[in-house]
């Protein structure tokens, strides 16, 4: 690591694209923990990477604010709609009321009930992955099973599944950015006739839940309704789908793990850990300070924007022996993958039974997986992983 300064830019997205932003977070964990990263194109912010400094972070919700956005934003955006109405954009109390309204859909007891039509959807998309033979396993894969999922825990008739697909094939993946807003605002619309349909017509899902919702002594808005609706259609497949996709190309480019996964099931639970640590699928997540706090030697004034930095976070060397290592059987594997605090990721449960499931259902068909061509990766600050990942598959 050299002891000048690197450039350092965070935000470009060819740096992803590229797959190689880790040394630069290496550099600034050992040289300048907390960076001033110069406004542009995106509002200036400060840079954490240290793990112990985000766990930090993370858990002082009364100082880092969630409610004026989670993500970096152009200027010219605005606002995000989302502020202060969705689970992932509001701080206490707000955010502990509308948690409480869904919690208990994801708690450990519920995501076990479920665990069987969720196994049942894992061996059906694996199932047509093999009659295929040759995919991408991004979109063949990787985004069904969580997609299919949380679509049947928010009560979407399985016979709009594979319209919901792809609209959100379109909104959240890369490509022309007309198109994927005008796929967002379809996306919207849909759950703004289904809000409508379960207000009326209430049933034992999740999107009933929200259209019934009396908080504070009033019902949520239809807007608010719909705006969390999204928050857990994305929460629900957007980092599960590139977390399985980036971990299974972990698995290929590190074959004697898959191997011993294959020999030894009973690691799968550390195997999905391990994956999450590994692919560290959120890329960063912004706060605001809300009032002046002092983090090392810098001094962080009310209104500053926070990012923080998981991958780097996750290669935290003080913390995790041999970092970049990728190893099923690490153990301990205190990864910040998944939040950590007030805003501790809802769908954690959830996420991990769809990856050992997924990951399960190969192991128990002996599916041997192949590249078949290049993966590409996507070039976005927002999320990281394959946007493209060709495979070959064949059932032993």
């Amino acid at each position: 690591m050299p002891d000048s300064a690197p450039h350092i830019d965070l935000v470009d997205p060819e740096l992803y694209s590229r797959g190689d932003p880790f040394s630069q977070w290496a550099w600034l964990r050992a040289n300048d923990p907390v960076h001033w990263h110069r406004p542009g194109e995106l509002p200036g912010f400060w840079s954490l990477t240290r793990y112990e400094d985000i766990r930090t972070a993370y858990r002082d919700a009364e100082t880092f604010s969630s409610a004026q956005g989670i993500l970096l934003r152009p200027a010219e955006h605005g606002a995000d709609p989302g502020g202060g109405r969705t689970l992932a954009l509001t701080d206490a109390p707000r955010h502990k009321q509308l948690r409480g309204l869904v919690d208990g859909w994801f708690a450990v007891r519920s995501v076990r009930a479920l665990e069987a039509e969720m196994a049942s959807i894992a061996e059906g998309v694996v199932e047509a992955a093999l009659e295929r033979g040759s995919c991408d396993f991004v979109a063949d894969v990787a985004a069904r099973v969580p997609l299919y999922v949380i679509c049947r825990m928010m009560g979407v008739p399985e016979s709009d599944w594979e319209r919901l697909y792809d609209l959100t094939s379109q909104a959240f993946a890369a490509g022309d950015p007309l198109a994927r807003r005008f796929a967002h605002l379809d996306i919207l619309g849909y759950f703004e006739a289904l809000q409508a349909d379960k207000a009326r017509n209430p049933g034992d899902d999740l999107v009933s839940v929200l259209a019934t919702a009396v908080v504070d002594g009033e019902r949520l808005s239809p807007d608010d309704v719909i705006l969390n609706c999204d928050n857990l259609l994305v929460g629900g497949t957007e980092n599960t789908r590139i977390a399985a996709a980036g971990g299974m190309l972990a698995l290929l480019e590190h074959p004697e793990q898959w191997g011993a996964v294959g020999e030894d099931p009973s690691l799968l639970p550390s195997a999905v850990e391990e994956v999450l640590r590994w692919t560290s699928t959120a890329t960063h997540i912004m706060r605001t300070a809300v009032k002046p706090v002092r983090i090392h030697d810098r001094q962080i004034e009310a209104g500053d924007k926070v990012v923080f930095w998981l991958p780097s976070a996750n290669r935290d060397e003080t913390v995790f022996d041999a970092p970049d290592v990728f190893d099923v059987r690490r153990s301990p594997n205190r990864h910040l993958s998944l939040g950590f605090g007030e805003h501790f990721c809802l769908g954690s449960m959830l996420a991990r039974v769809e990856l050992r499931l997924l990951y399960g259902e190969l192991v128990k068909r002996g599916v041997r997986i192949e590249l078949d061509g290049e993966p590409k990766l996507l070039d976005s600050i927002v999320v990281n992983g394959p946007e493209l990942l060709p495979v070959r598959l064949k059932a032993s």
